[in-house]
């Protein structure tokens, strides 16, 4: 099968291609020129310059592909532009899926979130209905391109897979929560925060197992897949960062309205200077720790045989690398 790939050079995307490398299949991924590509092209694999905002890179790349994966997206609770939000995630989908029609694919699977259930009633499972508000702009610019999606799989039959992966740990992460286990290691936060508030986790050689699978299931056409490994508290997350890092967690457990209206004026102080809130700590980023959630992934386990890697094995593998990182200005 030859499969179009968008966001292949991304965290979940580059776990992804190594998962497919051996395959039977042929990947052609969609790369844009800002991208670091070098690791698609020393696994040969076939790559093709364009952006999901460009319709026109869409329609040439996916010439005679079997099927699509759609793993572009922008994951971030605080960038300067938050128009770049609805660009991608609402409008990028809207052209993919539109393009993925017109060439004729034979399956769309469709990288989503469990963010976009928002405030619906725990536990969250694929029947569930998406609650009233999302938490961040993220969430809600995902929740729409996805409509927009299902919306065409009603009206125009597209041949729709969706997957729902909880928050995403492991190897090679950079994102938001990537990046609080790295300041956990550091010792760079001045108090924990929404210690008490669930939320789901999984590990990302689970998500592109789960993408791998739905791909190569038959007769799955609109089927949801919620991805999730365990619910955990925020503070459950510290505290295993401590004991697998060896490092003090800090002592203040900072009150929700606190963190809260400190995440509102750290946001505010952003907008000035243009650059991320201190800490990391977004306005959108609280509300959604705030806002928690708990998800049963069952449904990929039965369905697609999916057997969840421990989380902690996930916490182990990113606090190794922080770990390392730290320690490498003074090897030098």
């Amino acid at each position: 099968m030859r499969i179009f790939v968008t966001g292949a050079t991304g965290f979940i995307g580059s776990h992804l291609v190594r998962r497919l490398q051996g395959s039977p299949h042929q990947l052609r991924c969609l790369v844009r020129s800002t991208s670091n590509t070098r690791p698609l092209q020393e696994a040969g694999l076939e790559l093709f310059d364009g952006d999901i905002a460009d319709r026109a890179s869409l329609v040439e790349g996916m010439k005679d592909c079997d099927a699509v994966i759609n793993l572009a997206n922008l994951f971030e609770f605080w960038i300067p532009d938050r128009h770049r939000f609805t660009c991608v995630n609402v409008e990028g989908t809207r052209g993919l899926m539109e393009t993925a029609l017109d060439a004729g694919v034979r399956k769309v699977v469709h990288v989503s979130t469990v963010a976009i259930f928002g405030n619906a009633e725990w536990p969250v499972t694929e029947a569930s209905l998406p609650g009233q508000r999302c938490a961040s702009e993220y969430a809600r610019t995902k929740r729409a391109g996805d409509d927009l999606a299902w919306d065409l799989y009603r009206t125009r039959r597209l041949p729709l897979v969706v997957v729902y992966p909880a928050c995403v740990l492991g190897s090679g992460n950079t994102k938001a929560g990537g990046r609080y286990l790295c300041n956990l290691v550091r010792g760079a936060l001045p108090a924990q925060v929404f210690t008490g508030h669930p939320f789901p986790f999984v590990h990302v050689r689970d998500v592109a197992e789960a993408l791998v699978r739905v791909l190569e299931k038959d007769n799955n056409l609109g089927e949801k897949y919620l991805v999730s490994a365990e619910n955990l508290t925020f503070g459950e997350i510290n505290r295993m960062v401590s004991e697998i890092a060896g490092v003090r967690l800090p002592r203040f457990v900072m009150p929700d309205a606190a963190a809260l209206a400190n995440a509102y004026i750290l946001t505010g102080l952003s907008r000035i200077t243009r650059k991320p809130p201190l800490w990391d700590l977004s306005l959108d980023q609280a509300l959604i720790m705030k806002q928690g959630m708990q998800v049963d992934g069952g449904k990929a386990a039965r369905e697609l045989g999916l057997a969840y890697t421990p989380i902690r094995q996930a916490v182990e593998e990113e606090v190794a690398l922080a770990v390392a990182a730290q320690a490498r200005p003074s090897a030098a």
